[in-house]
């Protein structure tokens, strides 16, 4: 045979394994609202850089008549490409061949893309489509699955790794994803769930639907598992490109510095003003976040679980920063169960991969009553706290208005190797709040008084007056400076310029034992 009928025959080929499952296939993924996975990839990937890997692979499994349906490159597609110049890889589920099944040969194929990806230092994108394990094969579908969990662990915070969940991903299959490091949803069609609707209702009589069950708002706002909920396919793709843009390529880069052309020395006079004068008024916290970093820039993560506390990313003049920061319009900015949670991963995340931390701080403490204490508030808490405490990367604080008690110190506090710890002159920062000190310190003057509610109110005026303010900490060096709240960005921008070069470490050890 001629090299000219040779390649026309390698040509065909390749059109047939871009075919997926055959045009009715994909008109029924059409007609469901999803996109196919080489139309995914395209969307998320820089046009033409798309390289693919393994598009001749096919199942090797001869059961259940599957030796008579064989398609080139099997139920997932993988490979790499560029997203904003720089590389990543993929891999994307093809629900046209078997409903996306996890047959042996797709999971090699999954792995060999992780595999190269740490070998490289780029991240790994997964964009999950599936019907899970593929039951034809039995336990070799299985054992894949173990193989991605396994390669999943061992490159956590060597590499980003993210989770784009399009459809569903059912049973041992959502493992993966809650593994990576942020997982992606789109409304109506992206579903994670240990067990089906049908299993659910056959062993406890619970009846809930799909959507209920696992779909993206229910992950995004009661279990936590969603970081990021989209309501179209384009949208989410363009959000992974997005989140991107502040990640390193791997745990031994930098992520890179971009131009903002926003004045690192620019202040803002309305910062004064945000804050009410009334301890007992909220404000809106991301309002102080995105008049201070470059141009207003601010992505969120998990906005719509735990809102009492806010975690995202933004640039300080050109550099990437993870931002933690309470929010007093959700019961007053208090750490509960899901806020530490929240917090101690974001901030983990960020050490992980080289990200300065800056921490927002206004909070009256832990969240009391018997439901936090039961669901483990103290175990809860103490992740948050470890995390901070055990991170190394440039840590920055600025406490707004409220630092109080245990929750004062869990905040990138001086005693968790807080780099610099700055006040606004609005700041209180004591063991407790005015009223809750004297009731308890003056409980007995108070109730020798003619005037017991009198003499309160006195003496809560009297602790306010002295000690709700930063001066006392700040003169015994535990804030190192009290700021013009107007000067909070430069002041910031140049303690991360003094910061760039921080080196410190841990103890050497195999690894902590985080209380989970």
């Amino acid at each position: 045979m001629a090299i000219e009928d040779k390649i026309t025959e390698l040509n065909k080929l390749r059109e047939q394994a871009k075919a997926g499952g055959g045009t009715k296939r994909i008109e029924a993924q059409h007609a469901k609202g999803k996109l196919t996975a080489r139309e995914r990839i395209d969307l998320l990937l820089d046009p033409g850089t798309f390289e693919e890997i393994d598009s001749f692979v096919m199942h090797r499994c001869t059961d259940f008549g599957l030796a008579e349906q064989q398609f080139l490159g099997d139920s997932v597609v993988t490979g790499y490409g560029n997203i904003k110049g720089r590389k990543a890889f993929i891999f994307a589920q093809d629900f046209t061949i078997f409903g996306g099944s996890l047959s042996k040969v797709a999971s090699e194929k999954i792995c060999k893309a992780m595999d190269l990806a740490a070998k490289n230092g780029a991240p790994v994108i997964g964009l999950l489509d599936s019907g899970g394990a593929r039951i034809q094969e039995g336990v070799d579908s299985l054992v894949g699955y173990g193989d991605i969990f396994t390669r999943n662990t061992l490159y956590s915070g060597v590499i980003p790794q993210i989770s784009v969940v399009l459809g569903p991903c059912a049973g041992g299959a959502v493992y993966s994803p809650a593994i990576t490091d942020f997982i992606f949803m789109v409304k109506g069609t992206g579903q994670m769930y240990i067990t089906g609707p049908e299993v659910i209702k056959a062993v406890t009589g619970e009846e809930v639907t799909l959507e209920q069950l696992g779909g993206a708002m229910t992950h995004a706002t009661k279990s936590g598992n969603c970081h990021f909920v989209a309501d179209t396919e384009p949208e989410c793709l363009e959000m992974v490109r997005r989140l991107l843009t502040f990640l390193p390529q791997n745990n031994m880069e930098d992520s890179p510095v971009i131009d903002t052309a926003d004045d690192p020395n620019r202040t803002d006079e309305e910062l004064r003003y945000i804050v009410p004068t009334d301890p007992a008024k909220s404000y809106d916290m991301k309002q102080i976040i995105t008049k201070t970093v470059d141009n207003g820039e601010f992505m969120e993560v998990h906005q719509k679980f735990a809102p009492n506390l806010i975690v995202g990313f933004a640039r300080l003049g050109g550099r990437s920063i993870g931002i933690v920061a309470q929010q007093p319009r959700f019961f007053a900015g208090v750490i509960d169960v899901d806020a530490s949670d929240k917090g101690a991963r974001f901030v983990c995340f960020c050490d992980c991969f080289n990200i300065p931390l800056i921490t927002f701080v206004d909070v009256p403490g832990y969240m009391p009553g018997t439901d936090q204490e039961y669901r483990g508030i103290i175990r809860h808490g103490a992740k948050f706290l470890y995390a901070y405490a055990e991170a190394t990367v440039p840590k920055i604080c600025v406490i707004t208005r409220k630092a109080y008690g245990g929750a004062f110190i869990v905040m990138s506090s001086k005693s968790l190797r807080g780099d610099i710890n700055y006040a606004w002159p609005t700041a209180e920062i004591a063991v407790m709040g005015p009223e809750g000190a004297v009731n308890i310190v003056f409980r007995d003057t108070i109730a020798k008084s003619e005037n017991p509610e009198e003499t309160r109110q006195r003496l809560i005026q009297e602790y306010r007056d002295k000690f709700a303010n930063p001066y006392i900490a700040a003169a015994k060096g535990y804030i190192d400076d009290v700021i013009d709240p107007a000067f909070t960005r430069p002041k910031l921008i140049k303690a991360l310029d003094m910061l760039q070069n921080k080196a410190d470490t841990n103890p050497p050890k195999k690894h902590g034992n985080i209380p989970l």
